[in-house]
């Protein structure tokens, strides 16, 4: 930048100096100038998008072996062998069979290596998305003729039976079972899922999830993790019921609980018990000793493979009737097309997918990157995260985002880059070629108790719901709304909800923002709330007011009221009352609203207005953020009535960009020294020039 000349000066004052802005080309030609810039082919341009696209092929160059490699391998190996038992209990969650559990964990952890920004997020099956993904499942399958509260798993073939006949010529499912339209569903749901969020990152939209507040999405999570609890109970206690949709789900299926209790299994009961005992156990001693332990212990893994063997040697499915997970396949199925027809159907719901997903993918990533000090890049992790959704729905895949527990889990084993989720990758692998079908006489109840308890950080945040009221009640309500709607209606209800009433508390807070008189501190040149602090001294014959928020067209009414009520002047009121006052015999001095103040009227006929107890009107314009033309109008009839009675407006602390609004508005008038007059640096200074000019006036009223 070039060097500025010195600052000049005026009457012994400094004087700021606009710079000349540059000359700005229109919007036909930056348009072509961009669509230019994008469409030029050279290898440098196709080096540099490949890298963006690609972002393991920049930092794979600086990898540091003997620095990364034991870190990266060990939190691999760990979140490898954690993936297993996951995979396979979240697959009751989306209502499909484990072996497309498997699929998903091993096509997102590849993916995300190759175009993630982010070094230590995990991307795979996440319980949130598992859950919305199910419930869109189960609707569908009901739709199509199919008893939506017949599972997934079990030990029988494809095969299931169709309700309605009808139904199967005009879906074409002849030759598709339950099981099949099911992967069906998941497929065609998470394609629309990654062809939102390659869009959004393709249009450079990675600021729309900055508006999935912190508060909304623990509140989501928190309603969700309740959700996706009571649609567990059924397996905890071993009994079949209905597969409740829509509203009050959660409600309906915790009375349809207590009804069938009666029926519940005994073994599965047993089993849950033991077993959930055994995990929260070792969670809670986990989190109290994670200092102390290198590597975590895979309590899950340890509990799946002693519940498998147990199940196994003791029969529990033929004896007890237990339900298990049945055939698990190895290898890998050939690659399928998703169904347009039921992309079609499924688009609306693929909306709510994509924002959770991308919401807390980025968070995540954000959250991770500033505490360990890189950066990460909004919309390349939108590409990647739509990618790791697009791309393995032709290979029978379904939703997939960023997950907390896991990346947490990454961390604290020494993670250092996405080599970690090669290493991941490849433990699936190795289960999904050869040791899958082990897996087989594996209780379900086991399933439904690893989902469980991976929900204590969820629920545990409402235990923050006090501290978070006592900080901001508005951020509690949209925590509070957010929950109740997911557990009450519906998990995308409860997003809708959570959006509405963050933007309802956003415009709350700018509508009606906190109005104030401000009083000199001491003998300094600083000004404070007076009604807040003690001991200040309120300038004589002058208010000065603050707003502390912008003006505009929502709140330009609450800031006359707040103006008028804490000055004791209605302006408007009183100079439409002057304006009439030779007609109606009002006089100067019955404008105060009722305040016997005394006036002082010189024999010229000038009035100084001492009838209202001032003379100037200082408002502080510095928590002023911007102006619309609503709020300019405010100002320009304000300034109007408070000069039809005497009365000065003075602006203090304006930025540059409302300065830039009051010129264009014409509050400034035409004159060139308006600026100087009624716009000042500070609120002292703006004081102190009131002052002056009202000893003026009074000077020149007495020589007169």
């Amino acid at each position: 930048m070039d060097a500025s000349p010195e600052p000049q000066e005026k009457g012994g004052t400094l004087v700021l100096i606009r710079r000349q802005p540059p000359v700005s080309q229109g919007l036909l030609e930056t348009l072509k100038a961009r669509l230019k810039q994008s469409c030029t082919c050279s290898i440098p341009c196709a080096q540099a998008l490949v890298q963006n696209l690609f972002p393991v092929l920049h930092w794979l160059r600086q990898y540091r072996p003997k620095e990364y490699l034991a870190g990266d391998v060990m939190s691999g190996l760990v979140i490898g062998i954690i993936l297993v038992p996951q995979a396979i209990a979240y697959s009751l969650l989306a209502g499909l069979q484990p072996i497309y559990s498997l699929y998903t964990s091993f096509f997102a952890n590849l993916i995300y290596f190759l175009m993630g920004t982010s070094r230590h997020v995990n991307v795979g099956i996440f319980s949130l998305l598992c859950l919305m993904v199910g419930q869109v499942v189960d609707r569908e399958l009901q739709l199509a003729g199919f008893d939506p509260s017949q599972d997934s798993l079990g030990p029988r073939n494809n095969g299931s039976t169709l309700n309605n006949a009808t139904t199967t010529l005009v879906l074409g499912l002849q030759d598709c079972g339950r099981d099949c339209y099911a992967i069906r569903i998941a497929t065609a749901l998470t394609l629309v899922t990654g062809l939102y969020q390659v869009l959004m990152g393709v249009l450079r939209l990675g600021f729309v999830s900055t508006y999935l507040s912190q508060p909304l999405l623990d509140g989501f999570a928190m309603g969700a993790s309740v959700t996706i609890l009571t649609s567990q109970a059924k397996h905890l206690l071993g009994v079949r019921i209905p597969r409740h949709q829509g509203l009050g789900m959660v409600i309906r299926t915790w009375l349809s609980l207590l009804q069938s209790v009666g029926q519940a299994n005994i073994c599965d009961m047993v089993t849950s018990a033991v077993c959930l005992g055994v995990l929260i156990a070792a969670k809670e001693l986990s989190d109290r000793y994670r200092h102390r332990l290198k590597v975590p212990v895979p309590t899950e893994l340890l509990v799946i493979v002693v519940a498998t063997l147990v199940s196994y040697f003791g029969q529990l499915h033929s004896r007890f009737g237990s339900s298990v997970a049945g055939n698990i396949p190895t290898g890998f199925v050939a690659p399928q097309v998703p169904d347009p027809k039921i992309m079609w159907r499924v688009a609306l719901d693929a909306v709510s997918l994509a924002l959770v997903g991308s919401a807390f993918s980025i968070s995540l990533a954000e959250m991770f990157a500033r505490s360990h000090g890189y950066t990460v890049h909004a919309n390349q992790e939108l590409l990647a995260v739509g990618c790791c959704n697009v791309l393995p729905a032709f290979f029978h895949c379904f939703a997939t985002s960023a997950a907390l527990s896991k990346t947490l889990v990454k961390t604290a084993i020494g993670c250092q880059t996405q080599l970690s989720s090669v290493v991941s990758a490849a433990v699936v692998l190795l289960v999904l070629l050869v040791l899958a079908p082990l897996f087989h006489d594996l209780q379900r109840c086991v399933l439904a108790c690893i989902i469980v308890v991976s929900l204590r950080g969820a629920l545990r945040k409402v235990k923050d719901l006090p501290q978070l009221w006592r900080l901001s009640p508005a951020d509690a309500l949209v925590w509070v709304a957010t929950a109740a709607t997911c557990v009450l209606v519906s998990t995308e209800a409860g997003l809708l909800a959570g959006v509405f009433f963050s933007l309802l508390s956003l415009v709350g807070r700018t509508q009606r923002p906190r109005a104030a008189l401000l009083a000199r501190i001491g003998d300094s040149t600083f000004y404070e709330d007076a009604a807040e602090f003690e001991g200040l001294l309120p300038p004589p014959e002058v208010r000065v007011f603050r707003f502390t928020g912008p003006l505009y067209y929502a709140n330009k009414d609450f800031f006359l009221r707040s103006l008028y009520s804490l000055t004791g002047l209605d302006a408007g009121h009183s100079a439409s009352r002057k304006k009439k006052g030779p007609e109606v015999g009002v006089s100067d001095s019955s404008l105060a609203d009722g305040k016997d103040m005394g006036s002082v009227s010189s024999g010229t006929g000038l009035v100084v207005p001492l009838a209202f107890g001032f003379h100037t009107v200082v408002i502080d314009c510095a928590p002023l953020l911007f102006l619309d033309v609503a709020g300019m109008a405010t100002l320009k009839d304000l300034h109007r009535d408070y000069r039809a009675l005497d009365i000065t407006l003075l602006l203090a602390c304006c930025s540059p960009s409302v300065r830039d609004m009051l010129k264009k508005g014409g509050f400034l008038g035409e004159d060139q020294g308006a600026e100087d007059e009624l716009l000042f640096p500070s609120v002292h200074s703006a004081v102190e020039a009131a002052r002056a000019r009202h000893e003026e006036l009074a000077a020149a009223d007495s020589a007169f």
